[in-house]
């Protein structure tokens, strides 16, 4: 099942199961491997190894993966490549927003990210790591789960209620949004509850920001461990940057404010 929505195999006899799978092994890469073997591939798609050899042969194929022998590693391939540069290229306020997410990490001393909704959990698509400075770190293609993270709170806090009625996990995620919405509609950021949040080695504060090209928001997050980042921080210094960071992008871009795409 993809996390978040109803399973389109089970109500949608035009959705192509083969298709989804060798997206999944697209999926399964991250900017931190030195490529991939079948085995690395099953485990992290959860697909059969005789499965994971038919797609990676059609990916291998087609451009999208590329495997120098026998013994050599999966790694993505030009048809790859190109997608994902055309892809960044139609994402403009990514970019937009690297130099103001850069000299916020500066500032504040945090991990600065971009964080997207993808199903129950949110994606790492962009990370800015202060300059000069230790902190955490966590790659592109990390992913957190929607619920207990504040990147999650600020998406689904942000989102239509439409939108949001139609996620088949909305009931177990109406209080968690509930209190997503009101920290945004009274301060403008968003953190987790300690005993909410789902990890205690990092502590995150999170602004929607309403991305046009996703039709839903997306998550500026900043975070960094507890003891880096204490509560006092998130509320008194960080958050407000982060928020105001938000705000003169949306100004820059021409973008509505996330808050204004609830109801």
């Amino acid at each position: 099942m993809t996390a978040g929505h109803a399973d389109p195999c089970e109500t949608d006899r035009k959705f192509a199961n083969t298709l989804a799978r060798g997206l999944g092994v697209l999926r399964a890469f991250r900017a931190s491997d030195n490529g991939l073997t079948h085995a690395e591939i099953a485990e992290r798609t959860g697909l059969p190894k005789p499965t994971v050899s038919r797609l990676t042969y059609t990916l291998c194929a087609l451009g999208y993966l590329a495997h120098g022998g026998r013994n050599d590693r999966f790694r993505l391939g030009p048809a790859a490549v190109t997608l994902g540069s055309v892809a960044g290229l139609s994402v403009g306020f990514v970019e937009q927003a690297s130099d103001l997410m850069q000299s916020l990490a500066d500032r504040t001393g945090t991990l600065a990210v971009i964080a997207v909704r993808d199903g129950a959990r949110m994606l790492l698509a962009r990370t800015w790591r202060p300059t000069g400075r230790s902190t955490v770190w966590l790659e592109p293609g990390h992913k957190t789960p929607v619920l207990g993270s504040s990147s999650g709170m600020a998406v689904i806090a942000a989102m239509e209620d439409d939108r949001f009625a139609a996620l088949d996990n909305a009931a177990a995620l109406a209080s968690f949004r509930a209190e997503g919405a009101y920290q945004l509609d009274h301060q403008g950021f968003l953190i987790v509850p300690r005993d909410q949040s789902y990890t205690r080695t990092v502590n995150a504060v999170s602004v929607p920001y309403y991305a046009e090209e996703f039709c839903e928001s997306v998550a500026f997050t900043c975070g960094a461990s507890p003891r880096d980042l204490t509560t006092a921080r998130m509320l008194d210094e960080v958050g407000p940057a982060l928020r105001d960071t938000v705000r003169a992008l949306e100004r820059e871009t021409g973008h509505a404010s996330a808050r204004m795409q609830r109801g």
